[in-house]
């Protein structure tokens, strides 16, 4: 069974910077695809960034410039470093695993407001 433990969400005022972690359980983080959703309030899911287990990247193209994706596959972790933060980055942000299936967190509430 895959568990997947995201933090690091919050309040930020607009312009200013946050960093998710999601922490992953079990032996297949590293072998499997990772990606970021968010969800905003009466909208659906979208994916926000990707990376494979051979580091090939890709953003939506609302936040290339602004977030970096990354991983440790020694921490079984991924990251999502997000920098110039907009209103609109608002939402609850969810890690994904796929292996055979989707594997998703429980999520992170991300408000981007002054």
């Amino acid at each position: 069974q895959v568990q997947l433990v995201e933090s690091g969400g919050g309040l930020v005022q607009p312009g200013g910077s946050l960093r998710l972690s999601c922490a992953a359980s079990g032996s297949i983080f590293r072998v499997s695809p990772m990606a970021w959703y968010r969800q905003a309030p009466g909208k659906q899911r979208e994916l926000v960034a990707s990376i494979t287990t051979g580091g090939s990247i890709n953003y939506v193209d609302s936040v290339k410039g602004r977030f970096t994706i990354s991983r440790d596959n020694g921490k079984n972790t991924v990251y999502l470093q997000m920098n110039s933060l907009k209103p609109e980055d608002t939402a609850v942000y969810y890690c994904n695993l796929f292996y055979s299936r989707a594997y998703w967190g429980q999520g992170t509430q991300v408000t981007v407001s002054s």
